[in-house]
């Protein structure tokens, strides 16, 4: 038997298959009733969605489905940060007695595990796992025409509804230069087969800070230039400062509240220059300062589709756009660019479009983490709340036995309490952040109070316990106020007095013969 082999792109090869595209009429020539434009999670989630309450559904990408998360966002990203991290690990280990000599980095194995690791889930955000769903599914470039009109590569396409889900891209700022060096970002970074010697960051948000640490994990030279005050600027100065002290112990060499005015050089020779007069050399520069919705070329003017000033899609709280027929989900909207929001965005707009409903987005419990080490996992309200009815109850990671027994105590968990004693935000730094975080996210989401919190059993030894911890911590100062306090006291003191009652009667009553 002789084995064949298919180039990429030849008939009957998975990438042949993966672009094979569907007819863009539905089957009884009607319109569709859901167009789906976008195959990243929002689009995957609605057109499942729409297909399951058998809506005719059509989704057309223009590249490949499974969007930034699966190609080079949440994937690729915690993949390579699972090998830093366990570099890093191996670094530590001494400190718990264990020595594990020398720790050698192979990029090239690294990254060869996370490309691996795009492959194993990449099936599940497959073609033919739409088409399994009952989705039909084309590639191609969408263009609107009309208000419930569009081609697909000049092909025309009806459709009673529409749903908008094509993402975003990162931005790349014009500093004279830049372009010449040619910048990676997050959608390229993936591409390199050699670990660059030195490598700066642009951009000291959760994408620069992460990936920033990762390599210099895995043996970069790293800085980062960051031109906001501080390095992760939407969390709280404490959990900053955490991330800022693990950084720095990582060799990160930071410049905060500083920009990079120009640069000079190319790839392997580059120098940048910075506000305060600061120079650095670099191999390579990665560019993570933010991401742009992807709402151009789409023709949405002509479908009645309004923009804001960023570029972003003009939504209700039911995700419809200012065409009634046509919705949005996902991080075109301007909402929290997250997959999870993405999923949640998708799975709505859906049911709100085939069904009718007009279920709305709830955005104020909505969960972020930024997964370095320690991981920083945060959602509503911050602790630093100029609100004067705000409370806020903290619990210092050294109070909590799993981080003492691992030595890793660099971290707390922290809630806040509106004036009637409501959860409205939360934060957690340390290991398993964005986990133990999740609690107290479905606590603010269903209503339920610390109270209830305190009154669940958790496992023990875990990293949970803070929470646990902080709960009854905001129990035992509500039981301590005046009025509590004295009905508690007037109980047990009633309590005491029956007790001893039963007793003495019982004392004085002769035995039974």
């Amino acid at each position: 038997m002789t084995a064949t082999t298919r180039t990429p792109g030849s008939p009957g090869s998975p990438e042949a298959a993966a672009r094979r595209s569907d007819p863009l009429t539905a089957p009884d020539g009607a319109p569709w009733d859901l167009l789906v434009v976008g195959g990243g999670t929002a689009g995957l989630v609605a057109a499942h969605t729409a297909a399951g309450f058998g809506a005719r559904t059509l989704l057309v990408e223009r590249h490949r489905t499974g969007g930034d998360c699966l190609w080079t966002g949440c994937v690729p990203s915690k993949a390579l940060l699972a090998a830093a991290h366990a570099a890093a690990a191996a670094r530590q280990a001494p400190r718990l007695g264990v020595h594990v000599g020398d720790v050698r980095v192979d990029f090239a194995e690294v990254m060869r595990h996370v490309h691996a690791t795009i492959e194993r889930i990449e099936p599940v955000d497959s073609p033919e796992r739409l088409r399994g769903a009952g989705v039909a599914v084309a590639h191609g470039s969408v263009v609107m025409t009309g208000p419930q009109s569009a081609v697909v590569d000049g092909e025309p396409v009806r459709f009673a509804q529409a749903l908008l889900a094509t993402g975003s891209a990162p931005s790349v700022p014009g500093i004279p230069g830049l372009a010449d060096s040619d910048p990676l970002t997050s959608d390229d970074v993936w591409d390199l087969t050699e670990l660059p010697g030195r490598l700066l960051v642009l951009g000291g948000g959760p994408i620069g800070c992460e990936l920033g640490q990762a390599f210099a994990r895995l043996g970069s030279r790293v800085a980062i230039v960051e031109a906001g005050p501080r390095i992760l600027g939407p969390e709280d100065a404490h959990a900053a400062d955490l991330v800022r002290a693990s950084l720095r112990a990582d060799g990160v060499e930071l410049h905060e509240d500083v920009s990079l005015e120009r640069v000079e050089g190319a790839p392997g020779g580059v120098t940048a220059h910075l506000s305060d007069g600061t120079r650095l050399q670099a191999d390579r520069v990665l560019v993570a300062v933010g991401r742009a919705p992807g709402t151009r070329d789409l023709g949405l003017a002509v479908a009645g589709v309004e923009l804001t000033e960023r570029g972003h899609v003009v939504v209700d709280g039911a995700l419809r756009t200012t065409n009634p027929r046509i919705w949005a989900a996902g991080d075109l909207t301007g909402h929290p660019a997250f997959t999870h929001v993405a999923g949640m965005h998708g799975s709505l707009a859906a049911s709100n479009a085939v069904l009718g409903l007009r279920r709305k987005v709830r955005l104020d419990t909505v969960p972020r983490v930024t997964y370095t080490q320690p991981e920083v996992a945060s959602f509503g309200v911050g602790t630093e709340s100029d609100d004067p009815s705000h409370t806020v109850h903290r619990i210092d990671a050294g109070e909590v036995d799993r981080a003492v027994a691992e030595d890793d105590t660099d971290g707390e968990v922290a809630v806040v309490l509106d004036g009637r004693g409501r959860l409205v935000g939360a934060r957690v730094v340390g290991p398993r952040a964005g986990e133990v975080l999740a609690e107290l996210t479905l606590a603010a989401q269903a209503g339920v109070s610390l109270r209830t919190v305190a009154g669940t059993i958790h496992p023990y030894p875990a990293w949970s316990d803070g929470v646990s911890k902080a709960a009854l911590s905001r129990t035992r100062e509500e039981l301590a106020k005046p009025v509590p306090a004295t009905v508690t006291r007037v109980l047990a003191r009633g309590r005491r007095r029956w007790v001893q009652h039963r007793a003495s009667a019982a004392a004085a009553t002769p035995p039974a013969r």
